[in-house]
């Protein structure tokens, strides 16, 4: 959701405030978007999986009756439940920078706790380790949306895939952004053209090392906790795993302890 247009703080995205009630239609409307461009170029069914905070920000009641949407909390693959299915293709929509980077609040899962992850080496956010879950079931990541710096960061995991700029970061809460109806009318067209990209082919599997960099030491301790996952240095840790599944699972227990180790405003 940190990549629609119009995002640009905090409470735009945060269930329950009176500007988030407002970014759910923008948000709909993108995804709206996006599945019209992919039917239009000749999809036979859309699954839209939500992925943002709870999970349950779009409008189902708005969603387009063509597609159907993946709600809640919580999914075994998270962000990417459901391309262990018969997809041919998968699209990164409302995409941010990653952490320790500048972009529109640009993050890594956790909001601020954590400043760097490093997938095999090289530095990571959502959308690489995302794509890497994807290509390990041979599946192609045919566009992705969000602000300049969430794209530019694309060329690096999806080179082929598509991109559609909704907004351009001036700052972590600032934004130039574009009306709704061109971006709309970017992300249809753009959808449309990517599915020609599509077509699952045989996956890649191998194993997998990631590192996580904190804020605070005690985050790292924490989540050193964890069987398999060792201390690094003394703000990072890191674990290895049998294939990006596996790899993408014990990530979200890295994050889900350090988030629970987290005291109030001294993180």
């Amino acid at each position: 959701m940190e990549g629609v247009t119009g995002v640009t703080w905090t409470d735009d995205v945060v269930p329950g405030t009176e500007q988030w009630q407002r970014f759910r239609r923008l948000f709909t409307g993108e995804v709206n978007a996006c599945v019209e461009g992919l039917f239009t170029a000749g999809a036979t069914g859309v699954l839209v999986n939500e992925a943002h905070s709870s999970q349950r920000n779009l409008l189902l009641e708005d969603l387009d009756e063509r597609a159907v949407l993946l709600t809640g909390r919580h999914k075994p693959l998270s962000m990417m439940q459901g391309i262990e299915s018969d997809v041919d293709g998968v699209v990164f929509l409302g995409y941010h920078a990653r952490a320790g980077e500048e972009g529109v609040l640009s993050h890594t899962y956790l909001e601020n706790s954590i400043t760097g992850v490093w997938l095999d080496g090289r530095p990571a956010g959502e959308g690489g380790l995302n794509a890497a879950l994807a290509d390990e079931h041979g599946v192609p990541v045919l566009l992705v949306t969000g602000d300049d710096r969430a794209c530019a960061e694309a060329a690096d995991y999806a080179p082929s895939a598509h991109t559609v700029v909704v907004k351009e970061c001036v700052s972590r809460y600032a934004a130039i952004c574009r009306p709704p109806a061109r971006t709309a009318a970017d992300i249809r067209s753009a959808a449309a053209e990517s599915l020609r990209l599509a077509g699952r082919t045989a996956g890649d599997v191998r194993p997998h090392r990631i590192e996580v960099e904190f804020d605070a030491a005690h985050l790292a301790a924490a989540a050193a906790v964890i069987p398999t996952v060792e201390q690094v240095d003394v703000r990072r840790v890191g674990f290895d795993a049998p294939d990006m599944t596996e790899a993408m699972k014990a990530f979200k227990i890295v994050t889900t302890i350090a988030a629970r180790a987290v005291q109030g405003i001294y993180g």
